[in-house]
């Protein structure tokens, strides 16, 4: 992407982006392979949203629930979460290998849903706009207890956005409801590319005009810091232990690719100086 193009498109994309426990064995994060002094030239930190910012597990089934509940259904509402996330990966596969074209999350999750209402037998049972506001759901997820003090912290040294397959609407209508106090928004709509693929971790930098080593990818995903970290960016690990709940397997050490690990926000926060 040239430097002409990026600006175009940052300058597009931010009129629109920009707004103004219990812990398993956590001993390893000591001996990542690198700390918070690499970090000396970082000027922005990027972040991985679902998961890493904000609960999406319990949000989605409480909404699921409270909307059974209202129509007199019976639902489970944690595995409907499940199932409908566990389509996420597959879908965002068919626009990389060009089974369909570039469509955003939030259709992503229409078309995952639709089915759901097949394999749940609630079809013909919600109406259109039932059906609408569930799939909004994604756009009401409230964030970890530490997310918005560590995101305000983080915000006061360097400049902090989301990297996230959500699409400009849904992230800007999530910042909003959790409060989230990102300085702009970017991620994979404005490149119309979804993570795992290089161009979304480029695109921070570019938009940004920086050096891919200026940024730092911030996720609880290791598949997530490996990619980012392929592409020059520094990676910042922090652990969500009950991302997919008290029997899920979510990462919990850091692997090669990870510059600094933190438990949370606030611990990372602390670590990069902020």
């Amino acid at each position: 992407m040239s430097n002409d193009i990026s600006r175009r498109t940052f300058i597009a994309g931010n009129a629109i982006g920009v707004i103004g426990s219990s812990i398993a064995p956590f001993g390893a994060l000591a001996q990542t392979p690198r700390t918070g002094s690499d970090f000396s030239r970082v000027k922005a930190l990027v972040f991985d949203t679902f998961g890493t910012v904000v609960d999406w597990r319990s949000s989605v089934s409480e909404q699921v629930r409270e909307l059974a509940a209202r129509k007199g259904l019976t639902i489970d509402a944690v595995k409907f979460a499940d199932t409908w996330r566990s389509g996420y990966q597959p879908a965002m596969n068919r626009v990389r290998t060009g089974e369909l074209p570039w469509t955003k999350l939030d259709d992503l999750h229409r078309l995952i849903l639709n089915k759901l209402l097949v394999d749940f037998g609630l079809t013909g049972r919600l109406s259109q706009s039932e059906v609408d506001g569930l799939n909004h759901a994604w756009h009401r997820l409230r964030p970890w207890p530490d997310a918005v003090s560590g995101l305000t912290r983080l915000k006061k040294k360097f400049i902090i956005a989301p990297l996230s397959n959500g699409n400009i609407a849904l992230m800007t209508d999530l910042a909003k409801f959790a409060g989230l106090p990102w300085d702009c928004i970017l991620g994979a709509e404005l490149v119309r590319h979804y993570k795992p693929d290089r161009e979304v971790y480029q695109s921070a930098a570019d938009f940004l005009n920086l050096k891919v080593d200026e940024v730092s990818m911030v996720a609880a995903h290791l598949g997530d810091l490996t990619a980012a970290k392929g592409v020059g960016l520094r990676t910042a690990f922090v652990t969500r232990p009950l991302e997919f709940g008290p029997d899920g397997k979510p990462d919990l050490q850091p692997n090669a690719s990870v510059d600094v690990a933190a438990r949370d926000f606030n611990d990372l926060a602390s670590k990069l100086g902020a």
